[in-house]
């Protein structure tokens, strides 16, 4: 045989491993494209992106939620969960009262909780003061927010305050911390 001849099956060699190569990815792309959603090594049962969601009594807004992801869970215990983030807004009288954002949320429909976590932040819109906690719970049955870990509060004259955790009520009109501690301002010096 001559070297052409040699040259000429290389060449085709080559070529058909290349070809199969790309066949081969390809289809590995093309699975991954249609391949079921994974979170955290568990299957949703339903997944949305871009969800919003209105909640009204009597005609009138409540809240709004917003999330990029939302996958529902069903079993036992059926849950969903927020894995990019998310971000709720109550209402009052058609007023938005307060937003909370957080980067993790999950609700749980059987113990009618919601629980979000990391960089949570809770703003009073009509009081200009705002909460940060890296965990929020939201019971939706006594219709309470709380927190049983560290917060940070700052108020809307700039002051900032730390406790052990604070509890209010769902819109977030009313609220306390728990054993504050930082900046307090008073107008009654009283010596």
């Amino acid at each position: 045989m001559n070297s052409r001849t040699n040259y000429k099956r290389l060449l085709s060699a080559i070529l058909l491993i290349c070809g199969m190569a790309f066949a081969i990815s390809c289809s590995s792309d093309q699975y991954k494209k249609n391949a079921p959603l994974e979170f955290d090594g568990k299957f949703p049962d339903e997944s949305a992106s871009n969800i919003e969601i209105t909640l009204s009594d009597s005609g009138k807004i409540s809240f709004t939620l917003f999330a990029p992801v939302m996958n529902k869970y069903s079993g036992e215990n059926p849950y969903m969960d927020f894995p990019k983030g998310i971000k709720i807004t109550s209402y009052s009288n058609g007023e938005k009262q307060s937003v909370l954002t957080a980067e993790y949320a999950i609700s749980e429909d059987w113990t009618q909780r919601m629980e979000a976590s990391k960089n949570v932040v809770i703003t009073d819109l009509v009081k200009h003061e705002s909460i940060k906690s890296e965990q929020i719970i939201w019971d939706k049955l006594n219709k309470r927010i709380y927190s049983e870990v560290e917060v940070i509060q700052i108020k809307a004259d700039g002051t900032i305050n730390r406790g052990d955790g604070f509890e209010a009520d769902e819109k977030f009109t009313r609220y306390a911390i728990k054993n504050p501690r930082g900046e307090m301002l008073t107008t009654d010096v009283g010596f």
